[in-house]
């Protein structure tokens, strides 16, 4: 996965050298301004709105990077090696994110690229080798998020599974420790899901759901600083609750921005996260695993914590 990886990246290098020479600033601001949306003016073209809308698809650049900490089991000293693969994904991801934002639209305009399905090939005239290369390279990228995004829904479904919260059938692991379940059935809803054709409105659903599991995490972590003060913490944010705040702020923003862009994705979303909230209150509180490994793990630093 790691090869993979960085063949991808060595694409968006190339991408990025063949793009500068024809990066235009002027192209940047292209679009014309929309005379009846307030604010609107060459820099926002479509107003104020026009920021929320953008929002969920610049979520895009950052999703799933919370996938990281699922492989905390797998890691060798994971309160020291995950806080800082998370830091290396982001600082990666930024990267990435200012050079294809900037570039794709400085070298082939941001008129011309807000309507064709592959901009960076298109930035790069849509023909020639690096054009070509950066197609055929790009296919490394949606393979690494393929399966990077295959473990990380793997692991949380066998996660919630093993401790009760969803059928414990899906933490079943075969022979190679692996939960065959866990993996096949997420993937079977998601392709029934892409046969639908509304492949915009999974992709806003996606966000709101992201959007709204961050704001959840940002409010469990400033409670647990607040109520539970002197908890094991091998890792603290800095800042702490400041920091978290501030999260807080930026997901409800997201939240909204993509409840604005489409209540329908975010209503099917709300309806899809009722669904599981009666499905605990009715099925699996009733049969949560009492000390599923997890909280046992929780349990042992406490008391290792005691005898320091």
């Amino acid at each position: 996965m790691f090869v993979i990886t960085a063949i991808a990246l060595l694409g968006l290098v190339i991408f990025a050298v063949s793009a500068i020479g024809s990066f235009d600033v002027a192209n940047l601001t292209d679009i014309a301004p929309d005379a009846a949306a307030a604010g609107a003016s060459s820099f926002l073209p479509h107003g104020y709105l026009g920021i929320w809308a953008a929002i969920p698809f610049a979520i895009w650049f950052f999703l799933a990077v919370e996938g990281v900490p699922l492989a905390a089991e797998e890691t060798a000293n994971p309160e020291r090696n995950v806080p800082r693969g998370i830091i290396a994904a982001m600082s990666v991801l930024i990267l990435t994110c200012v050079t294809v934002l900037f570039l794709t639209t400085g070298a082939g305009g941001a008129e011309a690229m807000s309507t064709v399905d592959d901009p960076l090939v298109q930035a790069l005239g849509g023909s020639g080798f690096a054009a070509k290369a950066v197609n055929y390279i790009g296919l490394f990228g949606l393979i690494a998020s393929f399966f990077s995004i295959i473990y990380a829904y793997s692991r949380q479904t066998f996660a919630l599974s093993r401790a009760g919260y969803l059928p414990t059938g899906l933490s079943v692991t075969n022979k190679r420790k692996a939960p065959t379940l866990a993996l096949i059935v997420p993937g079977v809803v998601a392709f029934l899901l892409s046969l639908t054709g509304h492949g915009d409105l999974i992709l806003n659903m996606a966000v709101f759901g992201a959007a709204l599991s961050y704001v959840l995490m940002m409010i469990s972590h400033i409670t647990l600083r607040v109520r539970e003060p002197n908890m094991p913490r091998p890792y603290r944010t800095p800042g702490g609750i400041v920091t978290t705040g501030f999260a807080l702020i930026i997901a409800v923003v997201a939240l909204i921005a993509t409840f604005v862009v489409s209540p329908v994705a975010a209503g099917l979303c709300l309806a899809v996260f009722c669904a599981f909230m009666l499905y605990f209150a009715l099925y699996s509180r009733h049969r949560l695993v009492a000390n599923s490994p997890d909280e046992e793990f929780a349990m042992l630093a406490e008391a290792e914590s005691a005898l320091k």
